[in-house]
């Protein structure tokens, strides 16, 4: 078995947990150090602050997800004393080989014929489940209660657009506060979300009036948004009420009116795609104030399709300390069942489990050959997707590279048909995910059939497309600009 430090901090819940654990293995806490023979269980005893050790196991039997055990009350998981287990046995601490504990043997038999159970049922005459009876009077009665929401949005959004974006220096950030507020009880999160951005908007104005034309830009791109999630969203919910439909379908606007989609409704309408080998090109954390969370985003490659795909795990300030933390991800990562959601570019995936295993020479070397043809390719890419009013203004995309360099104080892409690019860091994303910058630190030679992989974007201070850098894909590495 293979453990490395990387593989435990994915297993964390978030870094503190991790360095909490290292702390524990690093000042002598654990003793009694146990192992099976076959090397799939570990367990020990960590001191705590009671009088008795808290008794900690790892059992590897599943070597991508393993189960921790501990009689610790913490509500984390794993937690600091699994993931200090987990450190003992990276640090080759001596564990001495020992029969498995009854209660744990006990808990194995049990996990194992439920996992038995499970692939008798996959192996055998496949049965259609029977399906869940919805309560047809609910969710009729929570579409009609959206669409009133839609109704006393769309009122306000008239108001603001007839009297002006002027008005939002004297408006009241309170209005839009409790607009949200009263959208969150129509079922209609989305909107709430976009009415809870213009209340911060109309703070930061309030607070600085030499922000105002930056405001005013952003206040109006929401409103815009808005109009057309209105728009569409009440032909929508009215067609599905007049229908009766009431089950989730493959729209964005089932998530941009607030629907949440679960893995069993995705899989349900097809979107999920078998076997993918994903390659992480991009990690980065930010923090989404309307919401009050923290947005940890990932953007993957299909290693063989060259299909972008990006991962949101949200992370809300109330609930950081239970909800475990994403982060940088290296190598292959081979997922069984990849579920897609809806969209247009960019769009979100999620599964329920993977293993990790480390690129091969030739599988690192066939990346850059997955970027687009040329920039042409890539903007007509772009400018396809930005028309769409409830899109973000961006794209990710995968460029091949020419030249990397300056030209005067820009720097510059040049694809290998000598189309150019400025590369810019989006003003949106923060001083923290600037990175243009840090291309001065890549080697003078970029090696050849290299690619580059950023976001794209519209930069309205001089109406052009620019490409946000994010990593150098090479055949022998990726070297990001982030994280």
């Amino acid at each position: 078995m293979e453990l490395t430090e990387q593989f435990i901090l994915l297993q964390a819940p978030n870094p503190a947990a991790a360095e909490n654990g290292r702390k524990l293995s690093k000042k002598g806490s654990f003793s009694a150090h146990r192992r099976a023979a076959d090397d799939t269980l570990y367990w020990a005893e960590c001191a705590g602050s009671g009088k008795n050790p808290y008794r900690v196991s790892i059992d590897f039997t599943n070597r991508d997800t393993p189960t921790c055990r501990c009689s610790c009350p913490s509500r984390q998981f794993p937690c600091k004393h699994a993931l200090g287990l987990m450190f003992e046995i990276l640090g080759a601490k001596p564990f001495e080989t020992a029969d498995i504990p009854q209660d744990i043997a006990e808990k194995r038999a049990k996990q194992a014929a439920r996992t038995a159970k499970k692939e008798a049922a996959a192996d055998g005459p496949e049965k259609p489940a029977a399906p869940k009876k919805p309560n047809a009077a609910a969710r009729k009665k929570k579409l009609a209660k959206q669409l009133e929401g839609l109704d006393m949005a769309e009122k306000m959004v008239d108001d603001l657009l007839t009297s002006g974006l002027g008005t939002l220096a004297g408006s009241s950030a309170q209005t839009f506060d409790k607009l949200a507020k009263d959208l969150g009880g129509c079922y209609l999160t989305g909107p709430q979300t976009a009415f809870t951005r213009i209340a911060l908007t109309v703070r930061r104005v309030q607070k600085d009036p030499a922000q105002a034309d930056a405001a005013y830009a952003e206040a109006l791109r929401l409103l815009v948004a808005l109009r057309s999630t209105i728009k569409k969203g009440r032909a929508f919910l009215s067609e599905r009420l007049e229908a009766g439909n009431f089950s989730a379908e493959d729209s964005a606007l089932f998530e941009a009116l607030g629907g949440v989609w679960k893995l069993e409704d995705l899989k349900a309408i097809g979107s999920f795609k078998e076997n993918a080998r994903l390659v992480q090109l991009s990690f980065d954390v930010s923090f989404d104030e309307a919401k009050k969370e923290y947005v940890e985003r990932g953007w993957w490659m299909d290693a063989d399709t060259g299909e972008l795909w990006q991962t949101l795990n949200l992370r809300p300030v109330k609930a950081l300390k239970y909800v475990k933390g994403d982060d940088s991800r290296f190598g292959l990562l081979e997922v069984p069942a990849l579920y897609i959601y809806p969209g247009e570019g960019d769009r979100r995936v999620r599964w329920d489990s993977a293993s990790a295993r480390s690129l091969t020479a030739q599988e690192q070397a066939a990346l850059p050959a997955l970027a687009q043809p040329d920039l042409a390719a890539a903007v007509k890419l772009v400018k396809g997707k930005i028309k769409n009013t409830l899109a973000p203004k961006f794209l990710a995309v995968l460029a091949p590279i020419g030249r990397l360099g300056k030209i005067g104080e820009e720097f510059v892409l040049e694809d290998p048909k000598e189309a150019r690019i400025l590369l810019r860091s989006r003003p949106e994303d923060g001083a923290d995910h600037a990175c243009v910058e840090r291309l001065s630190m890549l080697p003078k030679e970029i090696p050849a059939e290299s690619a580059l992989f950023g976001l794209m974007f519209y930069d309205g201070r001089d109406r052009a497309l620019c490409l946000h850098p994010y990593s150098v894909v090479t055949r022998s590495e990726i070297i990001r600009l982030q994280y």
